[in-house]
């Protein structure tokens, strides 16, 4: 479908992201089970939670709205989901796979980041006060998820990281 209007990219902006999230709700119980950290599981867990409550928010957004989303598969997020399975097939259990899964973790926060900015700012323009609630709300959800992501990378995983491999 082509996008002629400002509403018409809206659309497609948020039946692209609502592909995103829901690719996002399959990968997280992988990379939770993927991490030996029990922080950084419990972060993918709760995030994972955020994030069907993320899916029901767009579900609400489109309920209320005189438009239908749009069958598409969000590339970005299936690139990004490729890199995690990478992660949990290359790089060897422990700190340096938490280190790599937090790192691929935020590719995912700032893409989804990026969307909900994008997405928030055509709401507003088209006047769609009700969608703009909804996406601040999920904006700043996955806002907070990136800071906790770096949170746990700064004060823990990478100091662990770094000392795979190095001589006592």
């Amino acid at each position: 479908m082509s996008q002629k209007t400002l509403k018409d990219l809206f659309i497609h902006e948020l039946s692209d992201i609502y592909s995103a999230e829901k690719q996002l709700a399959r990968a997280l119980p992988k990379m939770a089970r993927a991490a030996t950290d029990p922080t950084l599981a419990e972060a993918f867990t709760t995030h994972l939670e955020e994030t069907r409550g993320q899916i029901e928010r767009i579900d609400k957004i489109v309920e209320g709205a005189d438009f239908r989303l749009k069958r598409i598969k969000c590339a970005a997020m299936e690139g990004l989901v490729e890199e995690g399975k990478d992660v949990i097939e290359d790089v060897e259990e422990g700190p340096v796979r938490d280190a790599a899964l937090i790192a691929a973790a935020q590719k995912v926060e700032h893409y989804e980041i990026a969307s909900y900015g994008t997405l928030c700012t055509f709401a507003k323009q088209l006047g769609e006060t009700e969608a703009l609630t909804l996406l601040k709300e999920t904006l700043a959800e996955e806002k907070a998820t990136d800071e906790k992501l770096s949170m746990l990378a700064l004060k823990q995983t990478n100091a662990e990281a770094a000392k795979v491999g190095k001589a006592k």
